[in-house]
């Protein structure tokens, strides 16, 4: 499976690389032709959103929705997906999925460490803000930790710092895709 991980400037790209090249992915910087595009998260969301439209990512991954294509949004590129966030003042997103990031208001922010996801497991967490959207599939602490809307798959958790869940998450979303 090739496996384009769209680069905005900012992010955590090489942890998400090897989680993909461990799983036997060959990585691609074609994010039109890929089987799956990922849109990794770490940054902020205005200058992620900046990068992502001077490198020519935002249309490419709207065309791909368009096309339904398989799209895998982390953290940050959950959020980013969605119609608009709060963060940076607010910033409008890719709009691939309906719905809005908020600043966490309760509990420790910014939200770090492991935390279980339903009945999947324990998974990393890293984030100040949350996604509010009714394609929200699993949640963690009361908050949203997977939206799946489309061809679009967001997760709040890091897959690629995960450990054994985060390897079941990538190698089980890319058995689903080779079926498809």
């Amino acid at each position: 499976m090739n496996v384009a991980i769209c680069e905005y400037g900012a992010g955590n790209l090489r942890s998400v690389a090897v989680a993909f090249e461990r799983l036997g992915a060959r990585l691609t910087d074609d994010v039109e032709s890929a089987d799956l595009a990922v849109l990794p998260g770490v940054g902020s969301a205005r200058a992620a959103m900046t990068g992502l439209r001077v490198r020519g990512h935002e249309e490419a991954l709207r065309k791909r929705f368009d096309d339904e294509r398989p799209i895998l949004g982390i953290c940050l590129g959950l959020q980013l997906a969605l119609d608009w966030t709060e963060e940076d003042g607010g910033v409008a997103g890719l709009a691939l999925v309906p719905g809005n990031a908020e600043r966490i208001k309760e509990g420790r922010v910014p939200r770090m460490g492991w935390a279980e996801v339903g009945d999947s497991g324990p998974f990393y967490f890293a984030h100040s803000y949350a996604a509010k959207t009714a394609a929200a599939t699993a949640w963690s602490e009361g908050l949203v930790a997977e939206v799946r809307h489309g061809s679009f798959v967001g997760v709040q958790f890091h897959p690629e710092k995960s450990g054994v869940t985060g390897a079941r998450f990538l190698a089980e979303e890319m058995r689903c895709l080779s079926l498809a």
